[in-house]
């Protein structure tokens, strides 16, 4: 018994390693997803107090992935400011926050699609603020 459970652990470690590494990417279809509020920044401050609500806790004040609710998460909060993020279009970060993939919460039932739209504005403000 107790061999074949170091066979199992053998075989199913680096399978576990491999998923927790894994870049959680948006099916291709997402990134058609149009932002309606590109460049508005009055919904860009509703984004900012959705995120001051909520999104801190897990992704830092800054968007830089180090929030205090985010400190034991496997795998960690996305880090906004990186350039992996930055790379991504608008419909792309909205599908992540709408589908949510443990343990990042999905938020459909929880936040409009407006408020969501409005979080990725926010969410590219705190990029350009820290170039």
């Amino acid at each position: 018994m107790k061999t074949l459970l170091i066979i199992v652990f053998l075989v199913a470690s680096p399978l576990i390693i491999n998923a927790q590494m894994k870049t959680w990417v948006a099916p291709k279809s997402a990134n058609a997803m149009k932002n309606p509020f590109v460049n508005d920044e009055n919904a860009a401050k509703k984004g900012k107090r959705i995120f001051n609500q909520i999104c801190f806790i897990c992704h830092g004040l800054k968007g830089d992935g180090k929030g205090v609710g985010g400190v034991s998460l496997n795998p960690k909060p996305a880090n906004f400011l990186s350039m992996r993020v930055r790379g991504e279009s608008d419909g792309a970060i909205f599908w992540k926050m709408t589908e949510g993939n443990p343990p990042m919460a999905s938020y459909k039932d929880i936040y409009t699609k407006e408020q969501r739209w409005q979080l990725v504005s926010y969410i590219r403000q705190l990029e350009k603020n820290n170039k």
